[in-house]
């Protein structure tokens, strides 16, 4: 497997160079940003800029919230600066974000991803060959583009996308369209295996695709001491508490737990909520662990169902950088 960080959401721009610098040193193979608290191209300029081997991206940067040309615009000029190594991570995001967080119209998202990546390969070809730019579909159509707009081609045209999703529609889409799926750190390992990679495969059979050509990557949850099991603990149930995410509960049976968190969120009880998570369930979706054992229990969790993984846990430049680099030794053997 690939070893790889991310970006803490809390991070500036004035940090990031060191940040970058560090994390190639270690021997993390790429570092992802997030959109959260800051934007999520920002930080990948630099670095571009202050590295020559790591490979970066978002994961992940919500389509919906962005036209299709302003991405392909973005994820060229950083492929052309980085002289391939960008990876563009896209994200649905829910409904509500959509529509009170970015002030945008809601439609059905797969249909509407699936264009938007269309979308975005169109713009692309268009740049990279010369031809007419003829893309439409039932949400975007991106017809106009005259030479003081275009770029122009660059020596690494072929730039990864990424999606991200836990339903199995999203899965099938990025074994249909994508070259890379962002799983999401609520997950199993059971449900990777009998949900997220059979509906990859079930789309990329769909598009005559080989599914090994489709990278799949996490940040998983870890805990390394007593501190962070409980703070892992909130985790779980917080994002247990949420709809969108019941499937994975319920495959394991839990699915009325994923109810009780619900109504306890929606009544605003978020210290109750850790409380009906079991240490069963705990280690279901955690890697419970010391720094001298995680890479073994991390390979022996995810060997054979991912490519990419790294830790839900950010990598701070000068704290355990031993560790750090030991990790990313046994993960990559």
């Amino acid at each position: 497997m690939k070893f790889d960080a991310s970006l803490g959401l809390s991070t500036h721009l004035k940090d990031v160079a060191a940040f970058a610098q560090s994390a190639e040193a270690i021997g993390f193979d790429a570092v992802w940003t997030s959109e959260t608290q800051h934007d999520p191209f920002l930080p990948l300029a630099l670095i571009a800029e202050h590295t020559s081997k790591l490979k970066f991206g978002t994961a992940v940067a919500i389509a919906f919230a962005r036209s299709p040309m302003i991405v392909a615009q973005t994820a060229w000029d950083l492929a052309r600066q980085s002289q391939g190594r960008f990876m563009l991570g896209l994200g649905t995001q829910i409904k509500a974000h959509i529509e009170r967080r970015f002030g945008l119209p809601w439609t059905p998202p797969v249909p509407r991803l699936r264009e938007y990546v269309q979308a975005i390969r169109a713009v692309w070809q268009t740049w990279q060959t010369g031809e007419k730019l003829n893309f439409r579909g039932q949400e975007y159509k991106l017809t106009l583009m005259t030479p003081f707009f275009a770029p122009g081609p660059i020596e690494q045209p072929n730039i990864p996308i990424f999606i991200a999703g836990v339903g199995e529609p999203l899965c099938r889409l990025a074994g249909e369209v994508a070259d890379g799926f962002h799983v999401h750190p609520f997950h199993t390992a059971r449900y990777l295996s009998e949900v997220t990679l059979p509906a990859i495969e079930t789309g990329a059979k769909k598009a005559n695709r080989d599914r090994k050509s489709i990278e799949v990557a996490t940040m998983a949850f870890v805990a390394l001491t007593d501190t962070e099991i409980e703070a892992q603990r909130s985790q779980v149930a917080f994002y247990a508490s949420t709809p969108s995410y019941r499937p994975v509960l319920e495959l394991h049976g839990w699915g009325s737990i994923g109810e009780q968190l619900g109504a306890l969120a929606r009544r605003g009880q978020w210290a109750e909520m850790p409380r009906l998570i079991s240490d069963e369930m705990l280690e279901t979706f955690v890697v419970v662990g010391t720094w001298d054992d995680i890479g073994h229990k991390l390979h022996q969790r995810y060997d054979g169902l991912l490519d990419r993984i790294g830790l839900y846990r950010p990598y701070v430049p000068g704290a355990e950088d031993d560790q750090w680099q030991k990790l990313a030794q046994q993960m990559t053997r």
